[in-house]
């Protein structure tokens, strides 16, 4: 070995040190997770971490992150995270080895993750305690794994043979997965929502949603189906973990600028009139031509109805709405109470809400975008106004209206797709949730504006598609859509990004005709 320890010796060192710093902090979260379940699943070290990058990026990146992964963003995010927390951790591991200055740096980051934990929308102080226990198990893990003993050492480690070195790895590995296991059993033992949703029985509403008929939908290979399946339904929302709300648990309370306040539980509402719904919901972070809306047949109460009961007071303006993880809406009262048909929801497709669609009750409110409207997991509605309080997306720049603009996106063919020169069916979908499609029109490369065959509407809250038969010729080819809302207005050409109250610009697809 070469002086200064630079051979193969202290490169083996280097390794085990790494191996020991990715042990220890897998013991933090494993650990940390554990002792979560007992106090909130929120206050868990990940996702504690995880909530507070969601919180502090930047809304070009968040976009960037739907654009590219759409509903899978979150899975995006860990891996990301996963990364990070790994060249972190091996350098603490590689820092332990002579004096304790990788365990310096798990309790400065320890330190980091308890004064965010504290910070989250429904923390306690109890929520330091996870992040606090993690980091213990963490630097005694990491000590034993360096030094070979938990003790702070100052002189030189003791030296730990290969053999040991593995068994000892072992058994932290062992303690690490196994507390994120138990954790993750307990927590469903504790919250079993799973058999509670299949335990749970929708009311049969007074009022249900007239029937889809073929003349709501063309039949055509490609098209968007008119309704969304639950498991095709897009999900963009800030819950890195889906809240674990059983409906025996599930309570809402409506205050604030109300004559009075009051509380619904599952109960209570299910002695009142159910209705049914078909409404699409489209996402603020849709881009021209995305997939980030889609159509249901919502199950539910009149939301007006309710806030009925509390009594609106004449100087309220927003309805702000509070999940059980603490996000925030902010809707605009008006839009609940004019008669359009705002719910909230329990049943989604004819069975009760998906978990990661809000079980047991979502707000929808048609017409606006879903970060003012669609709050999941809803427990919280206060009224209040827009110029006292700020919700979520609204204290990050966004609108805080929202209403949703009109758009239209070609579905068929495929982008790039290869066609036969002859006749070709174009197909598509449009929507302008409380205007309603008048028109739509589609253009080939710089040629006329030709008018498309309207599919019937079924109501002005949901979309409505439309075919176009072209007469292709060879060559490649631009398509280009537009529409016509109700009142007359035309969607605008004009390119703009979601942020910050939705994108807008006419969608086109790239084909080639043989």
């Amino acid at each position: 070995m070469s002086a200064g320890g630079a051979g193969p010796g202290a490169g083996h060192r280097r390794i085990r040190g790494a191996a020991a710093g990715l042990l220890a902090a897998a013991t933090v979260l494993g650990v940390g997770h554990l002792a979560a379940v007992l106090i909130d699943p929120a206050s868990s070290p990940f996702f504690v971490l995880g909530a507070t990058m969601v919180d502090h990026t930047p809304h070009a990146l968040k976009d960037a992150a739907i654009r590219r992964f759409g509903s899978n963003d979150k899975l995006a995010l860990f891996v990301s995270m996963g990364m990070v927390m790994a060249l972190g951790a091996a350098l603490a591991g590689m820092l332990e080895r002579r004096r304790p200055l990788g365990s310096l740096l798990l309790i400065g980051l320890g330190a980091l993750t308890v004064a965010a934990a504290l910070r989250r929308p429904t923390a306690t102080v109890w929520f330091a305690v996870p992040t606090i226990v993690g980091i213990i198990a963490g630097i005694v893990a990491l000590r034993t794994l360096t030094t070979g003993s938990p003790a702070p050492r100052i002189a030189e480690p003791i030296s730990m043979s290969r053999r040991r070195f593995l068994i000892s790895a072992a058994g932290v590995g062992a303690i690490a997965v196994g507390a994120a296991a138990a954790g993750r059993w307990l927590g469903t033992r504790l919250r079993d929502v799973v058999a509670d949703r299949a335990r749970f029985v929708l009311p049969r509403p007074d009022r249900s949603a007239p029937a889809i008929t073929e003349e709501v939908q063309p039949q055509v290979g490609g098209l968007t189906p008119f309704l969304t399946g639950a498991d095709r339904f897009y999900r963009v929302d800030t819950a890195l973990q889906v809240p674990a709300l059983t409906s025996g648990d599930w309570r809402l309370r409506i205050h604030g600028m109300t004559d009075r306040t009051v509380e619904f539980d599952m109960d209570r509402l299910r002695r009142r009139a159910a209705v049914e719904r078909v409404i699409t919901l489209t996402c603020v972070s849709n881009e021209v031509g995305g997939e980030l809306a889609g159509t249901a047949r919502w199950l539910g109460y009149p939301l007006a109805e309710l806030l009925t009961e509390a009594g609106a007071q004449p100087d309220a303006d927003m309805l702000l709405s509070r999940s059980i993880d603490g996000f925030t809406a902010g809707t605009p009262l008006s839009a609940v109470l004019d008669g359009r048909d705002a719910l909230l929801a329990i049943g989604m497709n004819g069975a009760p809400l998906p978990l990661a669609h809000g079980y047991p009750a979502r707000l929808i409110v048609p017409g606006l975008y879903g970060y003012v409207s669609a709050t999941k997991w809803v427990v919280d509605l206060e009224l209040t106004r827009f110029d006292a309080v700020r919700a979520y997306w609204t204290e990050r720049g966004w609108a805080d209206r929202a209403p949703i603009k009109t758009a239209s996106r070609i579905d068929v063919p495929a982008a790039f797709a290869t066609v036969a020169a002859g006749p070709v069916t174009v197909a598509g979908t449009a929507w302008a949730q409380r205007r309603g499609i008048a028109a739509v029109r589609v253009r080939v490369d710089d040629g006329p504006w030709q008018s498309a065959t309207l599919a019937a509407e079924y109501s002005i809250d949901t979309w409505r598609q439309w075919t176009w038969q072209w007469q292709a010729t060879p060559g490649n080819h631009t398509l280009r859509v537009r529409a016509t809302d109700g009142r007359g207005e035309l969607q605008t050409e004009q390119r703009t990004p979601p942020f910050p109250s939705g994108s807008t610009g006419w969608h086109s697809r790239v084909v080639t005709v043989r």
